[in-house]
Order: C-alpha cells, then sequence, then structure tokens
C-alpha cells in the first residue's frame, strides 16, 4: 500500500479516508472462480493481484488470473493455507516473485509472508515492523521498514531503514539506515535508491533519495529531489524515474529523473503520479491527485516516453471508459500482448474491480476483485 489515502496514515491528507473504515466486519469469501478474457498461450502463465484490505480490517487476499483458462480465481491463499490464522493479514503493500517463490508485503500485520508462487502454499515468514516495498538481488532480499508506529507527527524521531534478508534462510542479517518513512526501492548494478518519505512528519516532510552500496550495505549519500517521495523505476537509458506526492496544497505530485550515472536531479515532467508501471520505453502512470483546495481528485492516465521525456498522452483510455472507475488504484501492463490493467478502489470497503484495456486503451472486461485491488505480479512459464 503506497501512502494510500488513510491506509498507512502515511499522509495527513489522506486520513480523512481512513475514517470511513468505520463499519461492520465482513467476512473473507473463500475461493471464487470467473472466467473472463479469452484463452491465451504464451510465456506470461498469468498473474497475481495482492489486494490491500482497508487498515484496520484485516482483510489482505490475494487473487490469480489464468491465461490458460481465462480463470480469474478470488482469494487463493486462504484456499490454500485453510489453518494459517488471520489469512493474510492487514494491509498488503507489495507482491514480488523471486524464483520460485511468491513475497506478499504485509505492512500493518508487520511481516512478509512468504509463498510457493505455483501453488501459494506458505513457506515462511520474515517479521519486520511496518514494512513497506522490496526488491531483489542475488542470494538477498531487501525490505523498506518505517521502523517506528503508524503516527503523523512532525517531530517524528524514529529514522527508517532497508533490511536486508537471506533468500534461502528468511533470515534478516543486515540493516541499512535511510530517511523516514523510505517507500520504494530500486536497484540498478551495485547501487540501491531509495524513496524517502517523509510522510508522517507533515509538513516537514523529507525530500531525498538514498543511494545505498550493495556491496558494503551503507548509505553514501542523498540526492535532494521534492517532498514526500514514493515510487522509484530504472529504465534501459540508465534513468531513474521518482515520483513525488507533493503535499496536497500548493506542491502537486510531479515525476523526476535522476540519472544513474551521476546521481544528478536531472528533469522533472509536469504530470502527476500515484503509481505507474514502465514498459519498454513507455511509462504507463495513473494518478488520483486530491487538492484540499479544491477539495476535490484529479484523475489521469498518462503515458511518458522515457526516451524523451515527453508525455505521450494524458489518457490512454480511449473508450470513455474511464468514467466507470471511481479511484484507480493498480496498474500493469502485459509485456507480451501490451493489454493494460487498471484497478479501481471505489470507496475503500468495499470488493474493488480489475479492468483490462486493449492496448489502444478499449475495455476488454472486467471483474470484481477483493478489498482495494492493488499490487500485480506476473507469473512466467
Amino acid at each position: 500500500m503506497h501512502n494510500r489515502f488513510f491506509l498507512l496514515v502515511v499522509c495527513l491528507s489522506w486520513l480523512v479516508f481512513s475514517l470511513c473504515s468505520c463499519r461492520q466486519e465482513e467476512q473473507i469469501n473463500s475461493k471464487e472462480q470467473e472466467q473472463h478474457g479469452v484463452v491465451q498461450v504464451n510465456q506470461v502463465a498469468g498473474f497475481y493481484l495482492l489486494n490491500e484490505g482497508n487498515m484496520g480490517s484485516n482483510k489482505a487476499t490475494l487473487d490469480y488470473y489464468d491465461y490458460s483458462t481465462a480463470t480469474y480465481s478470488r482469494n487463493i491463499f486462504a484456499e490454500a493455507n485453510p489453518s494459517v490464522p488471520k489469512e493474510l493479514g492487514d494491509v498488503g503493500n507489495d507482491l514480488r516473485i523471486y524464483g520460485s517463490r511468491l513475497y506478499a508485503v504485509i505492512n500493518c500485520s508487520n511481516k512478509v509472508e512468504v509463498m510457493d508462487a505455483a501453488t501459494c502454499r506458505r513457506l515462511g515468514q520474515i517479521d519486520i515492523p511496518n514494512c513497506r516495498y522490496m526488491r531483489f538481488s542475488g542470494k538477498y532480499g531487501y525490505i523498506t521498514s518505517y521502523a517506528g508506529p503508524v503516527e503523523i507527527n512532525p517531530d517524528y524521531k524514529q529514522r527508517g531503514y532497508v533490511a536486508r534478508f537471506d533468500t534461502a534462510t528468511l533470515q534478516i542479517d543486515a540493516t541499512c539506515l535511510v530517511g523516514f518513512q523510505p517507500d520504494e526501492l530500486e536497484i540498478v548494478g551495485d547501487k540501491m535508491y531509495v524513496a524517502n518519505s517523509g510522510g508522517y512528519m507533515v509538513p516537514n516532510y523529507e525530500n531525498t533519495v538514498s543511494v545505498i552500496d550493495l556491496k558494503t550495505f551503507t548509505e553514501v549519500k542523498r540526492i535532494e529531489v521534492a517532498i514526500n517521495l514514493h515510487h522509484l523505476r530504472a529504465d534501459r537509458h540508465g534513468m531513474l524515474w521518482v515520483t513525488s506526492r507533493g503535499d496536497y496544497y500548493g506542491h502537486p505530485s510531479r515525476l523526476y529523473c535522476v540519472d544513474t550515472a551521476t546521481d544528478q536531479l536531472t528533469d522533472s515532467v509536469m504530470i502527476a503520479v500515484s503509481n505507474f508501471h514502465l514498459d519498454g520505453d513507455s511509462l504507463y502512470i495513473y494518478s488520483t491527485e486530491w487538492s484540499y483546495i479544491e477539495m476535490d481528485n484529479t484523475i489521469t492516465y498518462g503515458i511518458v516516453d522515457v526516451s524523451t521525456h515527453e508525455i505521450k498522452t494524458r489518457n490512454f483510455i480511449t473508450d470513455g471508459t474511464d468514467q466507470q472507475i471511481k479511484i484507480p488504484y493498480g496498474i500493469w501492463v502485459n509485456p507480451v500482448t501490451k493489454d493494460i490493467y487498471v484497478t479501481d478502489a471505489k470507496n475503500y470497503v468495499t470488493p474493488g474491480t480489475l479492468y483490462c484495456f486493449s492496448p489502444e486503451g478499449v475495455m476488454q472486461w472486467s471483474v470484481r476483485t477483493g478489498d482495494i485491488p492493488a499490487h500485480f505480479a506476473a507469473v512466467e512459464k
């Protein structure tokens, strides 16, 4: 869950949404299946979708779409692991496949669930407080942690860190201090970049990207970018794309570019970003930009060409069906078919919707998901 409104209370601006979580507890349904789309046979067998579940509701769930049968299955973790108490847990924040294992970062349950990527059977658990995002390199996995409690405090004292764990033993063997409330991370060669948000410290946000030397696992520098940083993605041209949430008042959300050869900020693109997915040279973006000045969301579905740093479109949905989406929340592009997948969190406390669009931006099909569908992980054959 990225700084998602109420979910982690990462920003005071989204706290208003967390109040919507007061409701009667709902039972998590057992596995359900539906057929949508058409059968496809290529190197992408399917994809997992992690539903965050509203903070405090213990409703993180895992879904799967199988291209070979065009079948969408909901809540598969519960069926594969009937004896696991509380199922996945509270707020799914990231989802990754590395080797034969599937890793789900469960933020407010302070853990990473480790599963068999083929069966979703639980293999183990990594305990880490207020965990956020993860990446892998060689024998190690890396997880960002806010370290301290969920607390809006401009004088927050606890710096965050990156934890390193051995993928064979699932044991954390080292940590590296970074800035306050570190979010997404990216690995480029022997360097790791970490987006420091300072999201709990409104209005005293962080504005730097930490650079970690992976060989020594120490922070070697900070790159000043913009306030309230969130996502990172490295392209094939040696550039690191960094998103800023802004402050929801006079500092809007923006996209920034850092040269990884010099570790210098080189460019910015005037487009708001909540999340993105990089496919080739196309950076697919959605944004739900809240403004306390206008008291409204501005929604964008854009594509930025990372080779030219130009905005190709501000709405890749071309058939008008973007009007059906209330709150876009997750995005992924199939690397083979180029179909675009966008999720809708709706009101955050009821099941969301997954939409499949053609490369031309025409809606192909949609399906009901769990609460707050957010994070994709592609399964390759």
